[in-house]
């Protein structure tokens, strides 16, 4: 299965590959941003409780990780 990409996990990609921007994000500030991005999509899942699997087990298996 393909994993889709996060909103975060694309922005991390195109300001950290851009050459000409010598700024670069702090992995700390991605994972607090991955983390909060995550905990989005699992409150919004919840919040329409008729899927046949766990807010946590859809994120997974939409995203990886």
């Amino acid at each position: 299965m393909n994993n889709k990409q996060t909103a975060v996990e694309w922005l991390v990609k195109e300001v950290n590959s851009d050459c000409l921007n010598s700024t670069f994000i702090r992995k700390e500030l991605i994972d607090q941003a991955k983390e909060m991005e995550k905990q989005q999509i699992i409150d919004a899942y919840e919040s329409y409780p008729v899927w046949p699997m766990s807010a946590e087990e859809f994120y997974t298996d939409t995203y990886g990780k």
